[in-house]
């Protein structure tokens, strides 16, 4: 069967999604969410997604391929190769990761970051390419049909929630409270928040993201700890981030945006909760645990240098 790699099409969105879901069941993907993503590049990512179709035209493969333009270290670029496990061993993974790497080779890249998940096939396949294993991150699930969440607590003294939809007329303060988070985020790359009207057409705009279902913690009427929820229309939750400003941690307040959260998420009729922590991060890790999550997959870091 021939196998050929090309760049997207808007009509692409869809097929795109379903070998995303395919390949990897634990993140959500719908093809309005691919499209709004397509749609959104930064210019300064030089965004790439490609597909590899076989010649009926039927989408077998993905690859998302990016400068890391959000790191303040340069030469970083990033690519994520998915294939349908129905139609492994074509090459459409080796030819997605070839048209890949010379995207970004050509664009300034020096170093390359893939996730790849901890399975012996997908291991080899990146270390005959030359990648090498760096950090772990984990897949987990919760089944919100079963599980027992934890009693709802009230909020400590000077403490109140809120949900992100509260927050709709002047979303700033999410933004500010993102940016603090995501910056000591664990990573390889770290990554810096300082667009604020990207973030807002990007992040508070997107398709995914339950504004109803994502809980905030304020104090003296600044938020210092948010959960975002993202979800499907399939029942599907996912936790798009959890994060506690630093003068407010160690009070127990990721846990509690969670447990509401996720309260509001199975009465809203969500049925499967998803979550990824990196492997280091022990505190997150520990909080997950508490809910009853548990480990669905584990995928590596691996990193190649170019040149």
């Amino acid at each position: 069967m021939t196998v050929i790699v090309r760049d997207v099409r808007p009509e692409d969105a869809g097929g795109f999604a379903r070998v995303r879901r395919a390949a990897l069941p634990y993140m959500l993907a719908t093809a309005e969410q691919t499209a709004f993503d397509w749609a959104h590049a930064r210019p300064a990512a030089r965004d790439r997604p490609l597909v590899a179709v076989t010649e009926d035209g039927g989408i077998i493969g993905t690859a998302e391929v990016s400068l890391a333009h959000e790191s303040p270290e340069p030469g970083g670029g990033t690519v994520n190769v998915f294939v349908d496990p129905a139609h492994r061993g074509l090459g459409a993974g080796t030819l997605l990761l070839r048209s890949a790497e010379e995207h970004l080779a050509e664009r300034g890249a020096t170093t390359l970051y893939s996730w790849v998940l901890d399975a012996p096939e997908n291991r080899s396949f990146a270390e005959r390419h030359g990648y090498a294993a760096s950090r772990a991150a984990c897949f987990l699930r919760l089944d919100l049909t079963a599980a027992a969440l934890p009693p709802l607590q009230d909020p400590p003294p000077g403490v109140e929630l809120r949900t992100a939809a509260d927050f709709a007329d002047d979303p700033r303060p999410l933004f500010e409270l993102d940016a603090v988070t995501t910056a000591d985020e664990p990573g390889d790359l770290a990554a810096v928040l300082d667009d604020y009207a990207h973030w807002r057409e990007t992040t508070w705009g997107h398709p995914l993201l339950d504004r109803e279902l994502s809980t905030v913690a304020v104090a003296e009427g600044v938020p210092v700890a948010f959960t975002a929820a993202r979800t499907d229309g399939l029942g599907r939750y996912g936790s798009g981030m959890t994060g506690t400003a630093p003068g407010f941690r160690g009070r127990g307040l990721a846990k509690l945006v969670k447990n509401d959260s996720l309260h509001r998420a199975r009465a809203a009729g969500c049925t499967e909760a998803f979550t990824g922590n990196d492997a280091g991060n022990g505190p997150m890790l520990a909080v997950n645990g508490w809910f009853g999550y548990e480990l669905g997959a584990t995928e590596v870091r691996y990193v190649r240098t170019l040149g």
